[in-house]
């Protein structure tokens, strides 16, 4: 009997030993990371990654939220959009994260809007974008068009006195949006159609000899030139690479690039590139205690002096330290109440400014453009005197002209036509 007594209590020590770890991990609050560590756009998302675990880290070591520890369940969809979805919707169903902070690509965002919304889960997307789309359930953290493309455009005008304008992008549907409004507003502002020249090359893009031929020769038909780039991933380095090869000069053709910062301009060799020009929201060249402590924290999680840091890794650090506000002044990390408890929020950005959560699920942001220095870093050379509040439907297509969002009572809707008092649905087709 005392043998048989042993073995029970033996038994019980054993299942409890296992128990114990399981009831812990349960505790844990999962936050999902959803972003490429494979594939073409590995070069821009991987550090995203990176900056993710660096603020669970942190939060852990405040001790975590409500009590709790967050754990970190990271996924890679591997540049594949379909995988995006499959991703997602193991992270709600079956990790049941509290939140996602994931995706790069319009659509890897687009491959997961209705994963998100079938499941109420709650997305923090931290790239710039190009609007006409609101969702609930998605926290835009990066640019929307009226933070990025619009204030460039309005650069290369005013400042630059640019005349004609290459649009060159990646084939999918932010070049293809983003583009659609920048031509609408170029030739709002008198630019002749002809003087607008469109290009568009499939993701992964290398050979861009004879499209560089293209804008030299556009270029050199005695209107001052510029080239408004989209282009995403990992396709930026061969193009850098062939403008330098061709000549093409800030001097002759400046590139204002939306899609390359810092992180893709370290792969590259960046003297011949001196003097073009990106349009972001935030640089890690800005000066300000705020950027200086965040520098230091990530060269220092990463155990690497020489790692940058770029406009979506603070659009990260916003979205993230925006959702543990919410989760505290909710008291729980339910998305519905985190949603309503989120709009209004403030919190500092890294430029010295501050980041609130907008009706509409956007920020406000302020806009800088930046010259391409040696080193990789870019050189500030305008900014908006403050932040700018962004805005999902662009005023420049007709489609979209009466539109707002509002996800707060009483409108409650993304798609809201002032004219009709009428809700449509979360996005607008553009073909």
């Amino acid at each position: 009997m005392r043998r048989a007594i042993s073995v029970t209590i033996a038994a019980f020590l054993g299942a409890l030993a296992v128990a114990l770890p399981l009831k812990a991990q349960e505790d844990t609050i999962k936050v999902g990371i959803l972003h490429s560590l494979s594939g073409t756009m590995a070069i821009s998302e991987t550090t995203l990654k990176d900056v993710m675990l660096m603020l669970i880290d942190e939060q852990n070591s405040k001790g975590g939220l409500l009590g709790r520890k967050l754990e970190a369940v990271v996924v890679d969809p591997a540049s594949d959009w379909p995988l995006f979805a499959e991703k997602a919707e193991g992270l709600l169903t079956q990790d049941k994260v509290a939140a996602v902070f994931g995706c790069w690509t319009s659509v890897s965002r687009k491959s997961v809007l209705p994963v998100f919304e079938k499941y109420n889960g709650l997305l923090f997307y931290p790239v710039q974008y190009e609007g006409q789309e609101s969702s609930r359930n998605v926290i835009y953290a990066g640019a929307a068009p009226n933070q990025q493309a619009i204030p460039a455009v309005d650069y290369l005008l005013n400042d630059l006195g640019i005349k004609r304008f290459a649009l060159v992008g990646t084939d999918y549907v932010f070049p293809r949006t983003a583009n659609k409004i920048v031509e609408a507003y170029l030739l709002s502002k008198g630019v002749a159609p002809e003087d607008i020249f469109v290009n568009y090359t499939p993701f992964g893009y290398s050979d861009w000899q004879s499209i560089v031929t293209d804008i030299k020769r556009f270029g050199s038909e005695g209107l001052k030139t510029a080239v408004i780039s989209t282009i995403n991933g990992d396709a930026n380095v061969p193009f850098y690479k062939e403008l330098a090869a061709q000549n093409v000069t800030a001097e002759s053709v400046p590139v204002m690039a939306f899609s390359v910062g810092e992180e893709e301009l370290s792969g590259v060799d960046a003297k011949p590139l001196v003097g073009h020009l990106a349009a972001w929201n935030y640089f890690e060249s800005v000066e300000s205690p705020a950027n200086e402590a965040f520098i230091k924290a990530w060269r220092a999680f990463i155990k690497d002096d020489k790692r940058v840091t770029n406009d979506p890794m603070e659009a990260h650090y916003i979205g993230f330290h925006l959702w543990a506000l919410a989760v505290e002044k909710a008291g729980t990390t339910d998305v519905d109440a985190v949603l309503k408890a989120i709009v209004g929020l403030e919190t500092p950005n890294l430029t010295g400014g501050t980041a609130k959560l907008l009706p509409n699920h956007h920020l406000t942001k302020p806009v800088f453009i930046g010259e391409i220095e040696e080193t990789g870093q870019f050189q500030v050379v305008w900014e908006t005197p403050g932040e700018v509040a962004g805005d999902a439907w662009s005023d420049y297509l007709p489609e979209s002209a009466d539109l707002v969002s509002d996800w707060t009572e009483p409108v409650n809707c993304g798609n809201y036509n002032q004219k009709t008092k009428s809700c449509g649905g979360a996005e607008a087709t553009v073909e």
